[in-house]
Parts: C-alpha cells; sequence; structure tokens
C-alpha cells in the first residue's frame, strides 16, 4: 500500500489494516505526534505474510524492510489477523517480532484469542483523533524506545 516516510527515516512499523481511511488516519497522526515512523502498510494478513517473508511485490528489504514491530487489525478478507498470529508465533525468526493488536472489537473473546495466539499487546482503536495522537506517542516512547527486544542488546 504505503509507506509514510523515507525506510531510514525511523523504525519500520508494519501497519496491517483493510480498511484504507484507517491507514492514513494512523499515518496523520504520527505527523501529528512528530514520530519518526517509516509505516509500510498492507491491506490484509496475506499480504502481511508475503512483506515478512519478503516474497512478491515486498522482496526488495531496502524499500521494505523487516519491521521493529506490527500493528495489526483483526477482521480482514482473505487471511484474519488471527490467523497471521498463529502463523507468526509458528516461525522460529518471527516469535520475537512484537505484535499490538489494533482493532475496532473490544470482545473479551477476541482479546483472549488474541493473546492467546502470541500478541504482546491488545489496543482498540479510539474514535477520537486527539486520543490516538496520545497513542501514537505512547506506542513510539514504550515499543520503540523503551522496550527492549534481543537484537537490541
Amino acid at each position: 500500500m504505503s509507506s509514510l516516510k523515507d525506510p531510514v527515516a525511523g523504525p519500520t512499523v508494519l501497519h496491517v489494516e483493510d480498511d484504507s481511511n484507517d491507514i492514513l488516519l494512523f499515518q496523520h497522526a504520527c505527523r501529528k505526534a512528530n514520530v519518526p515512523l517509516n509505516i509500510q502498510a498492507v491491506a490484509d494478513g496475506q499480504d502481511a505474510i508475503a512483506y515478512l517473508n519478503g516474497e512478491d511485490n515486498y522482496a526488495n528489504r531496502e524499500k521494505h524492510p523487516m519491521p521493529k514491530l506490527m500493528l495489526l487489525d483483526l477482521k480482514m478478507p482473505r487471511v484474519n489477523g488471527f490467523e497471521v498470529l498463529a502463523w507468526m508465533r509458528e516461525q522460529a525468526w518471527l516469535r520475537q517480532l512484537p505484535v499490538i493488536v489494533f482493532s475496532s472489537s473490544a470482545q473479551e473473546q477476541d482479546i483472549k484469542t488474541a493473546y492467546s495466539a502470541g500478541a504482546n499487546s491488545f489496543i482498540v482503536k479510539p474514535v477520537d483523533f486527539h486520543a490516538l495522537i496520545r497513542l501514537v506517542k505512547a506506542i513510539y516512547e514504550y515499543w520503540l524506545k523503551v522496550n527492549m527486544t534481543p537484537e537490541n542488546n
């Protein structure tokens, strides 16, 4: 789909979301929050798997670098977020990639299933744009600056 900034601009975040308006809103919130992120967006779980594998349109790792974090919607066509999570956690090389489920759903069953499948966090998409800006800042500060991953050590 689209990239917010050059891959060298900051950490890469793979945003897996089938609603193009949600992608644009998130990218706009990143700009307003002034967080240096390279947002790579894909429209469904099948494209997310291809991106992570470096297949098809995502083979060029300079253009499509491996993400430091994934934001994952649940309800998508072709391959849904639960299926992406299950696939990722079966791949030894992806087990430690932090995944934030970023969904409109606040259903307890979705939350339980997401964590059981390997999500690191579950966030319900805020409806207020200013809340989204605050959330973008919090995600950046915690997951990309404070949180330690094995490659940071």
